[in-house]
């Protein structure tokens, strides 16, 4: 295995900042998904506390809104898992770089490979995370249920 000066690999470490803050921004995006779902999961047990003791049209509307909290905590979830594999995609980037420089190949194909399904990766965990926040405002709209209606200032 060839040697490399300190010199000749100031240039990978540099190239290879780009996916480091990479796994930086995304794990901030996870820590974002991860209190998102502990929400939607703390609040689905309230709402199941509160079936027990309801009934009638109270208990449909509550029945709804867990229904629409397990379909929120499950677009969350993929949004965790696409973000992991982001993260694991821009890890695994970071070593093929180093790799090609210590042992001076030519990987240009699966570094690009590497690089594309990190961001595909990413575009997957956002549009379940955008699709999570869509819900979000059905689970208000089941929330305020008639009192939204009554008060005249929701259409």
């Amino acid at each position: 295995m060839p040697t490399k000066q300190l010199s000749e690999l100031v240039p990978v470490l540099q190239t290879a900042i780009g996916p480091v803050i990479l796994i930086s921004g995304v794990g901030l995006l996870l820590l974002t998904f991860a209190n998102r779902f502990g929400r939607a999961v703390d609040r689905t047990r309230q709402l199941l506390r509160e079936i027990r003791t309801t009934s009638g049209e109270t208990r449909t509307r509550l029945k709804g809104q867990v229904e629409n909290l397990y379909e929120r905590a499950r677009l969350i979830q993929r949004a965790i898992i696409f973000g992991a594999i982001s993260v694991l995609f821009a890890a695994l980037l970071i070593i093929a770089l180093f790799f090609t420089a210590l042992l001076q190949l030519e990987m240009a194909i699966l570094i690009s490979v590497l690089f594309i399904c990190c961001l595909a990766s990413l575009i997957a965990s956002l549009i379940a995370f955008t699709m999570e926040i869509r819900l979000s405002l059905v689970a208000l709209k089941l929330e305020m249920g008639d009192e939204g209606e009554d008060s005249g200032t929701v259409t």
